[in-house]
C-alpha cells in the first residue's frame, strides 16, 4: 500500500482509532512496529491515515493488544478494505476534500442526527434554496463550482432513499423555518418539501419553537452520525473555513447531550408539521 498525500476523513479516523487500540493496551510503537514487520516510520503513517492497513494486521494489533470486541474489530476491517471508492469520488479534485468527507461520512452512518438553528439541513433542502444559500458565499463562487456544489447537494440526499436509508433525525430552530431564503416562493416550496419528506419513515423533522427559550449550543450547526458501533461515532460541526470532525469520547458524550436536550424541547413531529404548514400558510 502506497503513502497517500491527503487521506480522507474516513482514512484519518482508521488510523487514529489504530494508535488508540495500541495506546490503551499500553503497547509502544516499537513492539507495534515489530508485531507487524513494519517500520516505526510506516506504522505511524499508518496511524496518521497516510498509509493503509491490511485487515491481517489490523487484527494481529487487535489480537496483541487484547480487543475482544469483535464488532468493534469487524467495523474496522471494513474501514480498511482497499479500493474503496464512493459515488463522491467523482467530485475529488473539484471541491474540496471536506465536503466529500461529509458524503463519505453519511453514507457510512445508519442513523444522522443534525441540529440547525439558522438553515434548513442540507439533506433536506431544495435545489432553489441551496442556490440561495450557496449564492452569497463569500467569496463568491465561481459559476461552474456552484453548479458542481448544488449537484454535489442534491446527490448527497440519495442516503435518505433507496432500501436500506439512513435513519434521520433533523433538529431544525423555528428561526430556520421562518427564513425566506430565495424569496417568499422558493421559502414556500422549501417548506411545503420539508412536509413531504417528513412524511418518510426514516425521517424525524422535529421544531423548536422560539418559547423554548435556550437550549446547549445555540446557533451552531452540528451532525452527529453514529457509526457501525457506538465507538465509531462522528460529530462535524460546520465553521466557515470547513468542516470540523470530533470523535473523542468526552467530545461525543457531550454532543449526544446537547443533541439530548434539544429534542426534550422540540415540538412533536405532528406539532412540528402542524408549525411548518402554519409558516408556509403565511407566505
Amino acid at each position: 500500500m502506497g503513502v497517500r498525500t491527503s487521506p480522507t476523513e474516513r482514512q484519518r479516523r482508521l488510523g487514529a482509532e489504530l494508535k488508540r487500540m495500541r495506546l490503551s493496551a499500553d503497547v509502544s510503537a516499537e513492539t507495534a512496529a515489530g508485531l507487524l514487520h513494519v517500520d516505526r516510520s510506516r506504522l505511524s503513517q499508518m496511524e496518521q491515515g497516510y498509509r493503509g492497513i491490511s485487515i491481517d494486521r489490523l487484527r494481529t494489533l487487535a489480537c496483541n493488544c487484547e480487543c475482544t470486541d469483535e464488532a468493534y474489530v469487524k467495523a474496522l476491517s471494513a474501514m480498511a478494505e482497499p479500493n474503496q471508492r464512493g459515488w463522491w469520488d467523482r467530485y475529488r479534485g473539484s471541491l474540496p476534500a471536506g465536503l466529500l468527507d461529509i458524503a463519505e461520512l453519511e453514507a457510512h452512518s445508519p442513523h444522522l442526527r443534525t441540529a440547525l438553528a439558522v438553515h434548513i439541513p442540507g439533506l433536506l433542502q431544495t435545489f432553489d434554496h441551496a442556490l440561495a444559500i450557496f449564492g452569497v458565499a463569500v467569496p463568491q463562487l465561481p459559476d461552474r463550482e456552484l453548479a458542481m456544489r448544488l449537484e454535489f447537494r442534491i446527490e448527497r440526499q440519495q442516503v435518505l432513499e433507496g432500501a436500506t436509508p439512513a435513519r434521520y433525525t433533523g433538529i431544525v430552530h423555528e428561526a430556520a423555518l421562518r427564513m425566506q431564503f430565495g424569496g417568499t416562493q422558493v421559502a414556500k416550496a422549501q417548506l411545503e418539501h420539508l412536509l413531504r419528506m417528513s412524511e418518510q419513515d426514516n425521517i424525524a423533522i422535529l421544531a423548536i419553537p422560539f418559547s423554548a427559550g435556550a437550549f446547549p449550543g445555540s446557533g451552531q450547526t452540528l451532525t452527529y452520525a453514529e457509526g457501525p458501533v457506538p465507538q465509531l461515532d462522528t460529530v462535524q460541526v460546520d465553521s466557515t473555513h470547513g468542516p470540523e470532525y470530533l470523535h473523542g469520547e468526552a467530545q461525543l458524550a457531550k454532543y449526544r447531550a446537547h443533541l439530548d436536550w434539544m429534542e426534550k424541547i422540540t415540538l412533536s413531529p405532528q406539532r412540528t408539521r402542524d408549525l411548518i404548514h402554519s409558516i408556509a400558510q403565511e407566505l
